[in-house]
């Protein structure tokens, strides 16, 4: 069967937003002769990227459209299936495709994917899904000579594009499951690692400039102690953002708050395995929690029979999404992060850039570990099955040890 010449379908973000096709006479005539399900497939796409650039920043929409391009072309043109009757053989299939793509879907360096020309956006015939790392010099017709192999990295993010892709089709209900995800796990083509992983982590000092914004935001606007609240409870109790958010099965109150016969506080949490536990809630904390409540005119503390969402919708009534709140929270980062480079300098608010909402439960654990607090009580917190799932991703003790012990070779054994 011969391989169809694959053609962009998705501009940079500023034009992807307004997008008008016919100022895209090439790519307006591709998708005329494309039928029913690819069409839908392609304005899934052009939805799933919308929300990434309106979110994330314009370095992380340029990746995720290339992956959903590349993904999305390969679906039409090669394996003419709909994404939404695949299996984890299929994602397998694609991953095989990107580890030896055919040549005519390389190019030896990079290429706009559209030119302006005589008022419109031409597509342009020299750009190719794939990019070969060769000489400027070389002609696209020698590539073939070159074996081209993705990178461990390259491999890792094009799983990363498609499984989020699949996510965010399942929550808006296009998609009943991701393959991608249970793919990724029997790929052939990575290379198992036992590196020594970190926890990714604020620093103590961008963990203050985070608190301080928020706490600076609310002061200056009420509807901001929704977003204090929430990085709090993330950091300080050690919350998934999925466990503050609405779902089918649970629905977060402020009366899981609860304190029992020695007057400590406690907050009931439905976790991962749909367990439900209770986490520690220290004093500290409590202030948030009253002028959280305050803010919504409520009493300052929370009894059992209190039915109030736990994080309000910002419209409407009932809690809010994993999405609506991981939103908040970026617009908090974004805020800390241009306070942190102007008063300290953009190198060190870098992480604050990176961060997701899983950054606090991480920050908060490490800091915990710092301190010196028991791993078995830690780890009841965190909701870990066991004391060595925390001790593997937070101490990480036997990695420890041997970094101790090697520092004691020499060299020069005469010294």
């Amino acid at each position: 069967m011969a391989i169809k010449k694959p053609f962009p379908l998705y501009p940079v973000y500023s034009e992807l937003k307004e997008i008008s096709l016919s100022d895209y006479p090439q790519l307006e005539a591709q998708l005329e002769q494309m039928n029913d399900w690819q069409r839908k497939h392609y304005s899934w796409g052009q939805m799933f990227l919308e929300y990434i650039g309106r979110n994330k920043s314009e370095h992380t929409y340029t990746r995720f459209r290339n992956e959903t391009e590349r993904f999305l072309l390969w679906t039409i043109l090669i394996k003419e299936k709909p994404i939404d009757k695949f299996k984890k053989s299929d994602v397998l299939e694609y991953a095989d495709f990107c580890w030896k793509p055919p040549a005519s879907w390389i190019a030896a360096h990079n290429h706009d994917k559209f030119t302006w020309n005589d008022g419109f956006f031409k597509s342009n015939k020299s750009w190719r899904p794939f990019k070969l790392q060769a000489p400027k010099s070389q002609k696209d017709k020698e590539i073939s000579k070159k074996k081209y192999k993705p990178s461990q990295q390259t491999l890792a993010s094009t799983f990363t594009g498609i499984i989020s892709f699949f996510n965010y089709l399942m929550g808006e209900e296009l998609v009943l499951g991701n393959p991608a995800q249970i793919a990724k796990k029997d790929c052939k083509h990575f290379i198992t690692e036992s590196q020594i992983k970190e926890p990714k982590r604020l620093t103590e000092d961008q963990w203050q400039f985070v608190l301080e914004t928020a706490l600076n935001m609310a002061n200056e606007n009420p509807l901001y102690e929704r977003n204090l609240f929430i990085i709090a409870s993330l950091k300080v109790l050690f919350l998934r953002i999925s466990e503050l958010s609405e779902r089918k099965e649970w629905s977060p109150e402020m009366g899981h708050f609860w304190q029992d016969s020695t007057k400590n506080w406690w907050l009931r949490v439905y976790g991962k395995g749909r367990k439900i536990r209770d986490v520690t809630v220290p004093p500290d904390f409590t202030k948030y929690l009253k002028r959280y409540r305050v803010s919504r005119n409520l009493s300052p503390l929370p009894d059992s029979n209190d039915k109030s969402a736990l994080i309000e919708k910002i419209r409407g009534v009932g809690g809010m999404t994993s999405r609506h709140l991981r939103r908040l929270v970026q617009d908090t980062f974004d805020h800390a992060y241009k306070i942190m480079s102007n008063a300290v300098s953009p190198s060190e608010a870098r992480k604050l850039k990176e961060a997701t909402t899983h950054w606090l439960r991480h920050t908060g654990a490490s800091m915990e570990i710092e301190r010196g607090r028991a791993l078995k009580d830690l780890s009841e917190d965190l909701g870990h099955a066991s004391m060595a799932t925390t001790d593997t991703v937070y101490v990480q003790t036997e990695n420890k040890v041997r970094a101790e012990s090697g520092k004691s070779r020499k060299v020069d054994l005469e010294k």
